[in-house]
């Protein structure tokens, strides 16, 4: 069964239609990237799974539970939205981090938020509390930061920022994982440290969802690659067929642009 299924996903912005009859799916440990240029609707497809967006039209399905159909119209409550989005993790390209929290603190702060809605919260908070913070502190040494727990995002390097934020992501422990062009805020220094945890996940079966502009990166790296133009899957397969034999001409420009862009 496919860990992810989404079916005919639309998206308009007034009249401006942004996203169009979306479609594709993902087993369990493979890594998707999807590349293409500004504006083609990568960073508004991954919205709308995160349910930050909502879709016009279409279904997302995870592990075989409708998570949303555009059919169905009735209100969903906010909480029953937060439930939904546990399935996904999402990394920024702006890191997003709470600069008044550590490091440690930043990864804590959701985990702790879910379990405090738990009936046997107040009867456990130290055991709890205590299994959040041994998590988080297993997750920075995972990244590398585990010199770097009591620091401040403002004590940080870009680089260092965004680990802290895949820690985070980690820490609620998605479905799938997805990422916004971690890559974009960073100098290539920086990129490298970035890249490198993501390709460690892949050794360890998470499942990712990549935005990127790095096309070696999508090339060696992914399972599958999507490139989007206009709102709409050009072209998708494995990386040998998308980069060594594409058939899409729009996909033919794109590759041969310098960056990609």
């Amino acid at each position: 069964m496919a860990i992810l299924e989404v079916h005919n996903l639309e998206k308009h912005f007034g009249s401006t239609r942004v996203l169009e009859d979306i479609s594709f799916s993902m087993e369990k440990g493979q890594v998707l990237s999807i590349i293409g240029s500004s504006g083609s609707g990568k960073t508004t497809l991954l919205r709308c799974l995160n349910f930050l967006e909502t879709p016009d039209q279409g279904r997302i399905v995870v592990n075989g539970e409708t998570l949303f159909d555009a059919a169905d119209a009735s209100a969903q409550r906010e909480s029953e939205i937060r439930r939904k989005r546990l399935h996904f993790g999402m990394v920024f390209q702006s890191f997003n981090l709470f600069p008044q929290y550590t490091v440690l603190q930043n990864v804590m702060l959701a985990p702790q938020l879910l379990a405090s809605e738990r009936p046997d919260y107040r009867s456990r908070k130290k055991e709890i509390l205590g299994g959040i913070e041994q998590k988080a502190v297993s997750l920075l040494t995972r990244v590398g930061l585990q010199n770097r727990m009591k620091n401040y995002p403002h004590q940080l390097s870009g680089g260092q920022q965004q680990r802290v934020a895949i820690a985070r992501a980690l820490a609620m422990e998605p479905d799938i994982l997805c990422f916004d062009e971690p890559t974009s805020a960073l100098d290539p220094e920086l990129t490298g440290e970035v890249l490198k945890v993501i390709r460690e996940l892949k050794s360890a079966d998470s499942t990712m969802i990549v935005v990127t502009h790095e096309m070696e990166f999508a090339r060696h790296v992914s399972d599958r690659v999507i490139f989007m133009a206009g709102g709409l899957i050009e072209e998708e397969g494995t990386p040998e067929e998308v980069f060594e034999h594409p058939r899409s001409e729009k996909t033919r420009s794109f590759l041969q642009r310098p960056g990609g862009f």
